[in-house]
């Protein structure tokens, strides 16, 4: 049983990695593999405390040329409000709210040597709530390790932690003990290192974990932290280096309709990250024209200030600058929230955007006024809370949250009493549609998208 340490590989470990030339061959290959023009890494390393996953995540990091992504190294960023915004939170609540935490992830991801070079994720999704909101935004790795061991070994190596004051260096009393005694004589037991402390972590980690693993299907790879770290990196390195094939009979060009409150972006996040296709948001599309300031912004800018509707040809212009780009047309897309009546259907058919699949998702109005009517936003930490769904943990909590007006009941009611009105003409429009009923778990819900993409579409009796 061998600690990995979180920090960056140490001397005896570099060594150790030198005296295995077959190894040391092998990990070359792989990188000669990754250069030879694969996609950028998107990985996903989690773990429960003591598993080693941080010394994994970086030793990957440095092997591929990418960046590691952690909760304290986003909080740590200078020159960003949000920064700021989290450690001040995390300072006074010693936590960060999910979606601070994950507007962080967005504006880091967005930078130059992320889309570049690409990212890995430590120890982030924590939660399932987490998990889903990274997907219905769009954020889809490419490959999930999870690392795994007994408790107790966990906790054995947990309480032989030792810090270096000086340069942040972790040691263990058994397996990795400095030989300096300089260094030994300073070594501090790190806040929070005893064995009950040890157990609450490992608890909560093992109920948020098998909540977040069915958001990963088929990308996903357990590995057996309880062996030397080298052994857990290479098989690691090896996992990474694979391309998942999609099952797929052609290139996917799938619609998702239905009324607000369905799942539609869930949906649509779900597809993308394990077919590759290119999740199409019509309403993201136009925000970001607008904040990236593109040849559409001053049109679509009044309409947003006004908050009416954006018209429809130019909501053409924009989706038909997005379907053209060459992603789109060699991977495939997703698309959600156009069209929405039978007018628009017939613009984006006439020039040429024919989708192949094409699913509509019902839900009845009871459910959609459950799901989203009973959201609630905490005002001072951001932390985003549903009634039934995830309660706020205390009465005071609950006492301050607010509810966004788009919530409330008229203004559901309004939304799908729209959709439902449009609904009949555009199913009608495409007569191969299928329809679901969403009223379901979100992963049942893809699996009978899945089993509608993979196989041939039923014939239509007469």
């Amino acid at each position: 049983m061998v600690v990995t340490k979180a920090t960056t590989p140490s001397a005896a470990t570099e060594g150790q990695l030198r005296r295995r030339p077959s190894e040391a061959l092998l990990c070359a290959w792989l990188l000669a593999v990754l250069a030879a023009g694969a996609e950028v890494p998107k990985i996903v390393i989690l773990g429960p405390p003591a598993s080693g996953k941080t010394t994994i995540a970086m030793w990957l990091a440095k092997h591929l040329s990418t960046n590691l992504l952690s909760v304290e190294s986003l909080i740590a960023k200078e020159y960003s409000p949000l920064a700021a915004d989290a450690r001040m939170h995390y300072q006074k609540f010693k936590m960060v709210p999910d979606m601070l935490l994950i507007r962080l992830m967005q504006e880091r991801l967005k930078e130059e040597d992320c889309v570049r070079r690409g990212w890995i994720l430590d120890g982030i999704p924590e939660t399932r709530e987490q998990a889903l909101t990274i997907q219905t935004l769009g954020i889809s790795p490419r490959h999930v390790i999870v690392l795994s061991a007994p408790d107790t070994v966990l906790i054995e190596r947990n309480l032989g932690k030792r810090i270096d004051p000086q340069t942040g260096e972790i040691y263990h009393t058994t397996f990795d003990w400095p030989p300096e005694s300089e260094i030994q004589n300073r070594l501090m037991v790190p806040a929070g290192i005893f064995e009950g402390e040890t157990a609450r972590k490992l608890l909560e980690y093992h109920r948020n974990i098998v909540r977040i693993l069915p958001s990963y299907p088929k990308i996903l790879k357990v590995i057996s932290a309880d062996q030397p770290c080298v052994d857990v990196f290479y098989q690691a390195l090896t996992y990474v280096q694979t391309s998942h094939r999609s099952n797929a009979p052609f290139t996917p060009r799938v619609l998702l309709c239905g009324p607000v409150g369905s799942g539609k972006s869930l949906q649509a996040a779900l597809l993308a990250q394990k077919y590759g296709l290119i999740n199409v948001c019509c309403g993201q599309l136009l925000k970001e024209a607008v904040a990236d300031k593109s040849k559409y912004s001053d049109l679509i800018q009044p309409f947003f200030e006004k908050e009416i509707a954006v018209p429809d040809n130019i909501i053409m212009k924009v989706l038909k600058q997005r379907l053209d780009q060459q992603d789109c047309v060699e991977r495939g897309w997703v698309l959600h929230g156009f069209p929405r009546d039978l007018d628009q259907a017939h613009l984006m058919d006439s020039l040429g955007y024919k989708p192949n699949r094409v699913f509509f998702l019902n839900v009845p109005f009871d459910s959609v006024i459950e799901r989203l009517s009973l959201r609630r936003t905490d005002p001072i930490t951001g932390e985003r809370y549903h009634l039934m769904y995830k309660p706020p943990p205390t009465i005071e909590v609950q006492a301050r949250l607010l509810q966004n007006p788009k919530d409330s009941e008229e203004q559901i009611k309004l939304k799908m009493d729209l959709f439902y009105r449009n609904s009949a003409e555009l199913e009608q429009f495409y007569g191969d549609a299928i329809t679901l009923n969403g009223d379901q778990d979100p992963y049942t819900v893809f699996e009978y998208i899945e089993s509608g993409i993979i196989n041939r579409l039923p014939k239509k009796v007469p």
